[in-house]
């Protein structure tokens, strides 16, 4: 093993854990893109969903920045999930479709 994966597994070993924010970030990609691909999201909506995803992913990392996610940050990486999930379905039962 190489110093620098020494250093990478060392990192990633004592970097906090939110299995729960990370599989939820999965699907709700996954949500989006299923949405693109049956043409329920147009360009405009998939980039705001999209822009939504990047702010709660940059709200993960600033919680994992000190190196513990308390349960405030967790309870609002949880909370900016849920609205992104309703922001998802609503975006994709609406009336507006991909030209």
């Amino acid at each position: 093993m190489t110093i620098a994966s020494l250093g990478a597994f060392a990192q990633a070993a004592s970097a906090p854990q939110t299995p729960r924010v990370d599989q939820r970030e999965v699907n709700q990609d996954k949500r989006i893109q299923n949405g693109v691909a049956s043409g329920q999201l147009n360009a405009k909506e998939t980039y705001r969903l999209e822009k939504e995803q990047a702010v709660i992913n940059k709200a993960e990392a600033n919680a994992k920045a000190d190196g513990k996610v308390t349960k405030q940050e967790r309870r609002k990486l949880h909370h900016m999930q849920n609205r992104a999930s309703k922001d998802i379905h609503a975006q994709k039962h609406d009336a507006q479709t991909a030209k």
